[in-house]
């Protein structure tokens, strides 16, 4: 017996507080009948439980790294029909989904869930999972912009937190420098945008870390489970 809402949450649902946000709006039904209260406790394996009409399910928990290519939407659908992450997990029967997202011109790593509430772990800024980018950008930045970037910038949702960068290298003759940075928001397209307010526009984005997943040995538009250990280490990560 566990409680409704962590019951849904672990079913890919939403996550935990959207769940409780779904049950006090009258939309799910236990056994047929219409539940609002929070804290109820249920047997997945012998209640039914439907969501805005649906039944849920209580499917096996898979857990993927994914290495995204360039030009594919971090999605699981396209009304233009363009190139999405669900294309690579067509074999895959249950239905897992992106944490987090690596917009259309960036590649790297990207895991994939049906896990709820661990995505919603991962996504939240309190649990400070760190991401690492590697980005080529134009020209060659001083040591005042890198400090920049450090401290914090102001884009137009607000400051960003500090970051750990570095200089990788320096290519002269082609007037671009490759970065690292190291980050634990999630903001939209934060990376390009944190170099282009300090004057050095992005031309190559590539992520290379989540938190101690990294893409060794993944090529470009390959998937592999996560081992034992992974899951496990990454639950203990997050307070799972």
């Amino acid at each position: 017996m566990d409680r409704l809402q962590k019951v849904m949450a672990r079913a890919g649902v939403a996550s935990r507080r959207r769940s409780e946000e779904l049950i006090r709006a009258g939309k799910v039904r236990l056994n047929g009948k219409v539940v609002t209260e929070l804290g109820i406790r249920v047997d997945p394996s012998l209640d039914r439980i439907e969501v805005e009409g649906r039944p849920i399910s209580t499917e096996t928990r898979r857990y993927f790294l994914f290495h995204k290519p360039t030009g594919v939407i971090t999605s699981m659908s396209d009304p233009r029909r363009r190139r999405v992450v669900a294309d690579y997990f067509r074999q895959v029967p249950e239905r897992v989904y992106p944490v987090g997202r690596l917009d259309y011109d960036t590649e790297g790593l990207l895991l994939l869930t049906n896990d709820g509430e661990l995505a919603n772990r991962l996504a939240h800024p309190r649990f400070e999972v760190e991401k690492v980018y590697r980005a080529t950008v134009k020209g060659d930045p001083s040591r005042e912009a890198l400090k920049r970037l450090s401290e914090g910038v102001h884009l137009e949702d607000g400051w960003t937190a500090p970051a750990r960068v570095r200089r990788i290298t320096s290519r002269k003759e082609e007037k671009e420098t490759v970065l690292e940075l190291v980050i634990h928001e999630g903001k939209n397209r934060q990376v390009r945008r944190m170099c282009e307010t300090v004057g050095h526009p992005v031309k190559k984005l590539v992520r290379t870390r989540l938190a101690f997943l990294t893409l060794d040995g993944l090529p470009k538009g390959k998937y592999r489970p996560l081992t034992d250990g992974e899951i496990t280490q990454l639950k203990s990560l997050l307070s799972l």
